[in-house]
């Protein structure tokens, strides 16, 4: 009798924590979309304060491009790379400009970059707000009736929207710019047969939907720093536990927003 009662028992732990991890996990979910709305609706006063949004584009995108660029020419490098290899004895080599044009425009270099500019940006948002809420900062900004979403988090959420897209298309020219250098170098393939390759399936709403959905992605890292830095707690700890879950959470936002798209528009 004893064993089925902790079978029993233990089932019954179980279903219990899982019941307040799915409310703790829709709560969130509550949270983090009347932020994004919050947000969003204090979009329009950001024209009364241009200049913390300029200074916002500059610190966020301007200081990500070096990152970007090393990155994103690595990217085309190894995308050749892989390619010569996946394709070696069952695809012409002619085609390599397509498939790399292909995956770097519509997937590749959006999502890669995105992930760089969540590591550096969703962080910075994160320990930023956590910081001013351990110092009692936004307590003070409410006791002179500032209001904290509009003047931390609309700034930066407009600098996202802007700055990630942009910072998309630097990386898909430096992303072909490593691919054809690589392909000069180390592919038994003329310049001439890459560059028709890339020409033979090339769309332009392939380039225009690539870029666009990173502006989607650029709301994702700011709401998500912005909704785990005004939930830290504990002091320095919490500061550390916040920017940790804002870059995870980031990523993985923006992998289901990825395919979400690409449902809808491919």
């Amino acid at each position: 009798m004893i064993a089925p009662l902790r079978i029993l028992a233990y089932i019954g732990n179980a279903a219990r924590g899982w019941v307040g991890k799915s409310r703790g996990f829709a709560l969130g979910i509550r949270y983090y979309s009347r932020l994004a709305l919050q947000t969003f609706a204090r979009v329009p006063l950001a024209v009364k304060n241009f200049d913390i949004t300029t200074s916002h584009m500059y610190t966020l995108g301007i200081e990500s491009i070096p990152l970007v660029t090393a990155i994103a020419i690595f990217l085309g490098s190894a995308t050749v790379t892989q390619a010569v290899y996946q394709m070696s004895g069952m695809i012409p080599l002619r085609y390599l400009g397509a498939l790399v044009c292909k995956t770097t425009v519509t997937e590749l270099a959006p999502v890669i970059t995105s992930f760089v500019f969540a590591g550096r940006v969703a962080t910075g948002i994160a320990a930023e707000v956590a910081s001013m809420k351990g110092s009692e900062q936004l307590d003070a900004m409410s006791v002179l009736r500032l209001d904290s979403l509009r003047y931390l988090i609309v700034p930066k959420l407009i600098a996202c929207i802007v700055m990630l897209p942009t910072l998309t298309i630097w990386a898909i020219l430096m992303a072909f710019a490593g691919a054809a250098f690589t392909v000069a170098v180390s592919v038994d393939v003329t310049m001439y047969t890459y560059l028709s390759g890339m020409k033979l399936f090339f769309k332009a709403y392939d380039v225009y939907v690539g870029i666009a959905k990173t502006a989607v992605f650029g709301a994702i890292v700011a709401i998500t720093g912005a909704y785990f830095g005004f939930g830290a707690k504990g002091g320095a700890e919490g500061v550390g536990n916040a920017t940790t879950k804002a870059v995870v959470v980031s990523a993985v936002l923006i992998l289901v927003f990825d395919f979400i798209i690409a449902v809808m528009v491919m």
